[in-house]
């Protein structure tokens, strides 16, 4: 099936996300180092490379980890190699924390867990794809 521009899904997608890569997440993660904004970062290993990265995402802290949301679905590369190692850090405000294990999340957990205008924001755009980052205890 193809999308605007005659560009099928697939490459529509992976265009998009290097748009993402190469623009938003320049400016986002300098944010999540600064300790100020909603951002965190989530360092893995490159399943292929080995390499470390850095992704910028919107966490929100509970008792057991985090919950993520996965704006852009499971075939990301953050997640994907997250689940491949079996965990990565979460640099949130300025700590470092392991996860331990990625668990689905419900949609209701998921939503009801972000403050107010983030909720607000998962709602009206039908956000259901949710995960905990298990963290190890500290």
């Amino acid at each position: 099936m193809t999308s605007r521009g005659g560009l099928d899904r697939d490459e529509f997608r992976k265009r998009f996300l290097w748009v993402v890569n190469n623009t938003l997440n320049r400016v986002t993660t300098p944010l999540a180092r600064s300790r100020h904004g909603p951002f965190s970062l989530i360092r893995h290993v490159g399943r292929k490379s080995g390499r470390t990265y850095e992704t910028p995402v919107i966490l929100v802290q509970v008792a057991e980890g985090f919950i993520a949301e996965l704006t852009y679905g499971e075939n990301v590369n953050w997640y994907r190699n997250t689940v491949a190692a079996g965990g990565c850090v979460v640099v949130h405000h300025g700590s470092e924390y392991q996860v331990t294990r990625i668990e689905t999340c419900s949609a209701e957990r998921g939503v009801s867990a972000y403050p107010t205008p983030f909720r607000l924001i998962l709602k009206a755009t039908g956000r259901k794809e949710f995960r905990l980052l298990r963290t190890s205890p500290r």
